[in-house]
């Protein structure tokens, strides 16, 4: 009985060993855990970002108003009869804290 008392307790002890300390121990699954946590947020920023490029895209193969609106902010073009006014000077938000 004794015997049988001492090899419980020592399997009980490797065992334990393994769980904490062991290959895929109970660290490391909480550390994968949290990693998989995190690759899971970066991939949800990656879809939306995606959904939100598919949306451009889309616009820009539908009609020219979309077009229109990317020359304009990206390269400055005016259309015909247009008067185009840049107003060069400091931020109306940066003079405000300058003051």
């Amino acid at each position: 009985m004794k015997r049988l008392l001492i090899v419980m307790t020592v399997l009980f002890g490797l065992l334990q060993y393994r769980l904490w300390f062991g290959q895929n121990s109970l660290p490391e699954s909480f550390q994968l855990q949290e990693q998989i946590a995190l690759q899971r947020q970066s991939n949800a920023k990656l879809i939306e970002r995606n959904q939100v490029l598919k949306e451009e895209i889309n616009d820009l193969r539908r009609g020219t108003e979309a077009l229109e609106e990317r020359a304009r902010n990206e390269l400055g073009m005016v259309k015909k009869g247009e008067t185009f006014f840049r107003v060069v000077g400091e931020p109306q938000r940066n003079a405000d804290i300058h003051r």
